[in-house]
């Protein structure tokens, strides 16, 4: 309605307009107002435009609400909703535990079902081979059930050689670096669940008894003595005896089957041997794990009391090249008010002594300035290769790191009364990231060390030419000394032949000496 008369009263602004226009004379003031009108005009179409879009708009908001019409009471209406929502979650939740109890409970019966089955195939499976074979499928049989006991009686009696040794530290291949001991022991603490649950569900052994109580009894006698022989084997874990053990569990189950044939067959099944070979795995990594933790602190100790020790050395090298400094100047100033006083004859004295207090002040001062470098650095040191031929033989180098002052002082510790001779250095390199250097070369050469379980252990197995070969390619320069004195170890060599050849009155064998 208000357009409409929006558009009305337009159209009587023009008509007076132009009654007014042809009222005048004038042109030029006709011609103005005619544009006015059309101004006006356009003005008109526009508001209603805009008018028909806002009632379009008015239109849809209405339809929108149009289906809550009935709603009175907006804030009674939204705690409708809310409570309805809420008894929904209360059922889903409800409905969710009912579910999930009940899909226990034919997981249960499912798997129990599973093993009941796989049984049943299996001994299927033998019958089927043995109506086909015959007696040679029993013969079979029997000839591979006598060798797996006779073997198992030598083992028990001669015990367990080498060929069953498997180093422990095979058991943690699989799994990933960050496995903790403690993450092993809960793994652990699983398997021992599992076995008892199978012995309680009837999962552990068999007999061929059809009676309830003889065949509990049977089956009672053979799991005791099982259980008991395992037991023992699990409280020997320890250093790389992992493979040892297994077989001596995989015996005790062949020689408890022969001793209970005397009850009607009785007999450890083959699930339950895997389960208990499961807890001698997982026993055997907990105890590896902890060991490796201990020797991984053992490092960190060590480190810390390296760092320590370099730490007191820096500061002991700084207060002794700070009391020298003090030293040196009063004695140059000493010196120079000498020269100033001195005679002709005697000032060449004097300007000499100067210079050499001079240059020893300077060395003081340098050596103040790397110690003060040194403290300020914490990456910084030398690291080393070394060799010991009268301990550890030829072509086996250690590559270690110290931030010592004086680095050598820590190689002369490496050659105490732990090793009967000293240390030759071969190599002293100086790095701004130490640390990241004897990490690279430990990296490069791992298949070399020594000691594979233990990589702490910083010997390698190589040539140093090798060694040198590689950080030359990597652009590290050092000063390298090819061949070892082995000063002691030389001489000791030489003094024992010289020995054995007096004692057998002959000339000793020449010992070559190292140039």
């Amino acid at each position: 309605m208000e357009s409409f008369l929006l558009v009305v009263l337009g159209v009587l602004v023009v008509v007076l307009i132009v009654i007014w226009a042809k009222n005048t004379s004038n042109v030029s003031a006709a011609r103005v107002a005619k544009e006015r009108a059309e101004q006006v005009q356009a003005a008109s179409a526009q508001q209603l435009r805009e008018a028909a879009a806002a009632h379009l708009v008015m239109q849809q908001k209405v339809n929108e609400l149009f289906p809550y019409q009935a709603i009175v009471d907006t804030q009674a209406e939204c705690k409708r909703l809310a409570e309805e929502a809420g008894a929904e979650r209360q059922q889903v939740l409800e409905e969710a535990k009912a579910t999930k109890s009940q899909s226990k409970s034919e997981a249960t019966a499912l798997l129990s079902h599973a093993h009941d089955e796989a049984e049943r195939l299996i001994a299927k499976a033998n019958a089927d081979a043995k109506s086909i074979a015959g007696s040679a499928w029993e013969a079979k049989e029997q000839a591979e059930h006598y060798r797996e006991t006779v073997r198992a009686m030598k083992n028990v009696i001669k015990g367990y050689g080498d060929e069953y040794l498997v180093p422990n530290h095979t058991v943690l291949d699989e799994l990933a670096k960050e496995f903790s001991h403690k993450d092993a022991g809960q793994k652990l603490k699983l398997a021992l669940t599992q076995t008892r649950q199978m012995v309680k569900e009837g999962r552990a052994a068999e007999c061929d008894y059809k009676e309830s109580v003889r065949r509990t009894t049977a089956i009672c006698f053979v799991l005791d003595a099982f259980n008991g022989k395992v037991e023992v084997a699990l409280s020997k874990v320890k250093l790389n005896n992992f493979g040892k053990l297994k077989q001596e569990i995989l015996d005790a189950r062949r020689l408890v089957d022969e001793n209970g044939t005397a009850f009607r067959n009785a007999r450890i099944l083959p699930p339950y041997v895997d389960a208990r070979l499961d807890e001698l795995k997982w026993a055997v990594a907990s105890n590896e794990l902890k060991l490796i933790e201990k020797e991984e602190q053992r490092a960190i100790k060590a480190d810390m009391r390296e760092e320590e020790k370099a730490r007191r050395d820096i500061e002991k090298a700084m207060k002794d090249a700070q009391r020298e400094e003090r030293m040196l100047e009063k004695a140059m100033a000493k010196a120079r008010a000498e020269l100033a006083k001195a005679s002709d004859e005697q000032k060449s004295k004097y300007e000499e002594q100067i210079r050499e207090l001079e240059q020893k002040w300077q060395e003081a001062e340098a050596k103040n300035q790397r110690a003060m470098s040194m403290a300020q650095q914490t990456r910084r040191g030398h690291v080393y290769v070394i060799s010991n031929i009268g301990s550890f033989g030829e072509n086996v180098f250690k590559i270690g790191l110290t931030r010592r002052l004086e680095p050598l002082d820590r190689v002369k510790e490496l050659g105490d009364a732990s090793v009967p001779f000293e240390f030759d250095v071969h190599a002293m390199i100086f790095a701004e990231d130490a640390p990241t250097l004897e990490k690279s070369l430990h990296k490069q050469f791992r298949m070399m060390q020594v000691n594979r379980v233990n990589p702490r252990k910083e010997f390698f197995r190589i040539s140093l030419g090798t060694i040198r070969e590689y950080l030359e390619s990597q652009a590290i320069e050092a000063h390298w000394t090819m061949a070892a004195e082995a000063a002691q170890y030389r001489e000791s060599v030489a003094m024992e032949r010289h020995g054995q050849a007096a004692a057998l009155g002959s000339a000793p064998p020449s010992v070559p000496v190292m140039a």
